[in-house]
């Protein structure tokens, strides 16, 4: 049976225990909202992505719309290299050996933790915003964090794990989005200036 093999910092071991039993005796509300948040976060956070990218994709300049129509890709990516990046390091849960989990079960043996998914959805949902809207990203910046947190607190990752996944979603997202939105740009511009001509109709006698 696979156990992982990858050491973890003791400092990070550290603060998962300790924000595990702050969890642990934490009231069935907040508990509950904790567990439940960790999902409802990046559905928020998918959301102000969207306010932000709808005005660049409706009346934008060529620009903004491809920064707009290519983002999501980058959240693709960051999520993509999250999944390599657990076949490397294959740490296993922290959960595994916790008294007790909030989230109430552990992620099974193979669905290693470093990075967090989460953490990196949520980092590069977050940067993609930001790319957008300076306001909008200025609220989602704040709960990325809050959703990376909820899952060291419901139990399933060390506090490294969603830190790197922050770090790995915002760099993919910061990094990415203007390097492909390039071509992006220029071909929509290209579209505006010469904008594709009507058929040409049947000359008259």
């Amino acid at each position: 049976m696979q156990t992982g093999r990858t050491d973890v910092p003791d400092i990070s071991v550290e603060w998962y225990r300790e924000i595990n039993e702050v969890a642990d005796s934490s009231p069935a509300p907040v508990q509950w909202f904790a567990v439940h948040f960790t999902g409802a976060a990046i559905l928020l956070l998918g959301a102000l992505f969207l306010l932000a990218a709808a005005p660049r994709l409706l009346r934008g300049r060529p620009w903004g719309r491809a920064v707009a129509l290519v983002a999501p890709v980058t959240v693709v990516l960051a999520y993509a290299s999250s999944e390599a990046l657990k076949t490397v390091f294959d740490e296993a849960r922290p959960c595994r050996g916790a008294a007790t989990v909030v989230a109430g079960h552990c992620p099974p043996v193979g669905d290693w933790s470093f990075p967090s998914n989460h953490a990196t959805i949520a980092g590069a949902l977050a940067a993609a915003t930001l790319l957008l809207s300076r306001r909008l990203g200025l609220v989602a910046v704040p709960l990325a964090l809050l959703a990376a947190l909820s899952r060291v607190f419901v139990g399933v990752h060390y506090p490294h794990d969603v830190a790197a996944g922050l770090f790995l979603g915002a760099l993919v997202a910061l990094a990415g989005a203007p390097l492909i939105a390039r071509p992006v740009a220029d071909l929509l511009a290209r579209r505006t200036t010469h904008p594709d001509r009507l058929p040409a109709t049947a000359d008259h006698p």
